[in-house]
C-alpha cells in the first residue's frame, strides 16, 4: 500500500492560556495543502522496519514507530510491517509532517491488518502521541480549539501559497517553553512569531525586510513562513531574495486530505 501523507498550514494560531495539565489552550485553523510525503507499507514477518530516502531514522524517536506500537497495543495483536518513507515535507518546519506520517501509519495499518477501527478510535490512539494527529485522521480542514484536538469542520476558499522554509528545525516543545504567555498580542496571526524571530536572527532579518511588501505568516511553531497569492508575478521580488540554503514550495490548498477515502 502506497499513501500520500499531506502537510498542513496554520492559517492562524493563537495561544489562549496555559492549562493545569501543562498543555495550552489554543485556537487555530488547519488548512491541508498539496505537499506530500509518500509512505509505502508492506506486511512483513519482521516486527518493524523502516527506510527513508536520505535520512537515518532512529525508530525509538520516530512517530511512525510510536504509531505502530500504539495500534498494536490498542488491538493486542502481534503483526509486522515494512515501511519506506519518501520524505518531502521539511522536518521541524511547522507543517505537521511528523503528525501526518503518524496518522498515515495508523490509517494504513488499520486497513492492511483488517482491524476495522473507526476514525474516532484511530484519533483516540493518535491523540496519545500528539495533539495534531487527529486532524490528519479525520482529513478535513478545521478550526481547532482545546489543545488542538477539538475540531469543527470549515470550508476554506482554495488559495495558492508560497512556502518559504528556512534550513532550521524548530522544536515545538521548546517553543512552548519559551513562549511568554503574559506578553502575547491577541491580534497577531501566530502567537509564536515573536519567539521565532527572537530566537532566529536570519529569519528575523528576512521577515523585517519583506513584511511591508508581503503579508508573511507563520505556520505552527515555525520555521515555515508563507504567503497566499493570486498571481505569480506578485512574488517576483521575494523569490529573488530567498537565501540559497532555504527551500521554497508552491502549493495549493486542499479541502480534504487524500487519506480521507482510505
Amino acid at each position: 500500500m502506497k499513501l500520500l501523507s499531506p502537510a498542513k498550514l496554520n492559517l492562524n494560531l493563537k495561544v489562549i492560556s496555559k492549562r493545569n495539565d501543562g498543555y495550552h489552550n489554543l485556537e487555530t485553523t488547519f488548512q491541508f495543502i498539496d505537499l506530500f510525503d509518500e509512505i509505502t507499507f508492506e506486511e512483513s514477518d519482521k516486527s518493524f522496519s523502516i527506510s527513508c530516502n536520505g535520512l537515518d531514522i532512529k525508530p525509538e524517536n520516530n512517530l511512525i514507530f510510536k504509531s505502530f506500537n500504539a495500534i498494536k497495543n490498542y488491538c493486542d495483536i502481534d503483526k509486522g510491517i515494512q515501511i519506506h518513507l519518501k520524505k518531502i515535507i521539511p522536518i521541524g518546519a511547522g507543517l505537521g509532517g511528523g503528525s501526518s506520517n503518524a496518522a498515515t501509519t495508523l490509517i494504513a495499518l488499520n486497513k492492511t491488518w483488517g482491524l476495522n477501527l473507526s476514525k474516532e478510535e484511530l484519533a483516540k490512539i493518535g491523540k496519545t502521541l500528539g495533539a495534531d494527529i487527529p486532524i490528519f485522521i479525520y482529513g478535513k480542514n478545521a478550526i481547532a480549539t482545546g489543545i488542538g484536538d477539538v475540531l469543527s469542520d470549515v470550508e476554506l476558499r482554495k488559495k495558492k501559497f508560497l512556502l518559504i522554509c528556512p534550513n532550521i528545525e524548530v522544536s515545538t516543545s521548546k517553543m512552548f517553553m519559551k513562549l511568554k504567555i503574559d506578553d502575547l498580542n491577541p491580534k497577531v496571526q501566530n502567537s509564536f512569531l515573536d519567539t521565532l524571530l527572537r530566537e532566529n536572527k536570519s529569519i528575523e532579518k528576512f521577515y523585517i525586510k519583506f513584511i511591508n511588501d508581503y503579508n508573511l505568516k507563520l505556520s505552527g511553531t515555525g520555521s515555515t513562513l508563507f504567503i497566499d497569492y493570486d498571481d505569480l508575478d506578485e512574488l517576483e521580488k521575494i523569490l529573488q531574495k530567498i537565501p540559497k540554503n532555504w527551500r521554497f514550495f508552491f502549493c495549493e490548498g486542499l479541502q480534504y486530505s487524500p487519506l480521507i477515502g482510505v
